[in-house]
C-alpha cells in the first residue's frame, strides 16, 4: 500500500534530506587518494550523532555500517574498509538519515584523484539519468515513465542499467511501496500523486548490467569486473512539481 504524507510529514523528511546532504558535502570534501571508506563511515556516524541524527540503515536487517561504501565494481552495499583509495578509483557513498523519525535517502558517486575517461562519462551519465528520472516525477505520470527515462537516457550512451536494485518509496520507513524501476516501458505502474515520497537511484554500469553478491550477502558486484555508479535523491510529488529533499546546492 502506498502512503501519501501529509505537508507537515514532507516538512519532516526535508529536515533530514537537508542534514543528509550537508553531510554528502562534507564527505566530497574528503573523498582522496590515501583515506579510507571506513574513515568516511566513521565520520558520518560521528556527524549525524553531532546534528542529532541517526544512520537509519545501520542495523537493518544487520548491516553493520552507518553507510554503504561501493568502490569502482562494487554496484551498492558495499561495506567501508581500511584499504586506503587511490587515485582513479570512483567511490559511492549511499546513506539514509533519521532525524526525529523523519527519513532521507541518498547515494551520491565520487571521482577519487583522476579518473579514466570512461569513469568520468560514467558519473556524469548516471547523474544526468537521476535528474532525467525526477524530470518524470510529476502529478498524473507513472513510475515507468520514470523507469523509461532513466534507461533511455543511459543506454543512448553505451551503459547497462542495473535490474536488481531498485528505487523505492520511503516514510516511516526506509523501504515502502512503490518499487521504482530504473528500467522498463513508460505508462506503467502506480499512476503518481500528490504526497507520494519516493527514492530514484539508478546505478549504471560500464559492461553487464547484471549482479553478483559476495559471501557477506550484501556487497553487489558487476559479474564482468566493470565500473559502476550510483546517485540517488529522497524527493516528493507535489502539485508544483518534484521537490527534491536531498538537494546538495
Amino acid at each position: 500500500m502506498i502512503i501519501l504524507k501529509t505537508k507537515k510529514d514532507i516538512e519532516h523528511m526535508a529536515k533530514a534530506g537537508k542534514l543528509l546532504a550537508s553531510c554528502h558535502r562534507e564527505i566530497a570534501k574528503r573523498i582522496r587518494p590515501g583515506v579510507t571508506t571506513w574513515e568516511i563511515d566513521q565520520f558520518v556516524e560521528r556527524y549525524l550523532e553531532k546534528h542529532g541524527a541517526t544512520p537509519e540503515q545501520k542495523g537493518y536487517h544487520g548491516f553493520p555500517f552507518a553507510t554503504c561504501a561501493s568502490v569502482n565494481d562494487v554496484i551498492c552495499h558495499g561495506f567501508p574498509n581500511k584499504q586506503p583509495l587511490k587515485s582513479g578509483d570512483i567511490v559511492t557513498i549511499d546513506m539514509v538519515v533519521n532525524l526525529n523519525g523523519g527519513l532521507a535517502d541518498s547515494a551520491w558517486s565520487y571521482a577519487v584523484g583522476n579518473v579514466s575517461p570512461t569513469a568520468e562519462r560514467l558519473l556524469k551519465v548516471t547523474k544526468e539519468s537521476l535528474y532525467k528520472g525526477i524530470e518524470q516525477a510529476v502529478v498524473g505520470n507513472r513510475i515507468g515513465d520514470i523507469s523509461h527515462a532513466v534507461q533511455t537516457h543511459a543506454e543512448a550512451h553505451g551503459f547497462s542499467v542495473v535490474r536488481q536494485f531498485i528505487g523505492h518509496g520511503i516514510g516511516k520507513n526506509m523501504h515502502e511501496a512503490p518499487d521504482v524501476p530504473h528500467f522498463g516501458p513508460p505508462g506503467r505502474g502506480p499512476r503518481l500523486r500528490e504526497g507520494m515520497v519516493i527514492t530514484i537511484e539508478p546505478m549504471l554500469n560500464v559492461g553487464s548490467f547484471h549482479a553478483k553478491v559476495d559471501d557477506d550477502n550484501w556487497t553487489a558486484r558487476t559479474v564482468d569486473g566493470s565500473l559502476s555508479a550510483q546517485y540517488e535523491h529522497t524527493l516528493a510529488i507535489t502539485k508544483d512539481g518534484p521537490r527534491i529533499l536531498t538537494e546538495q546546492s
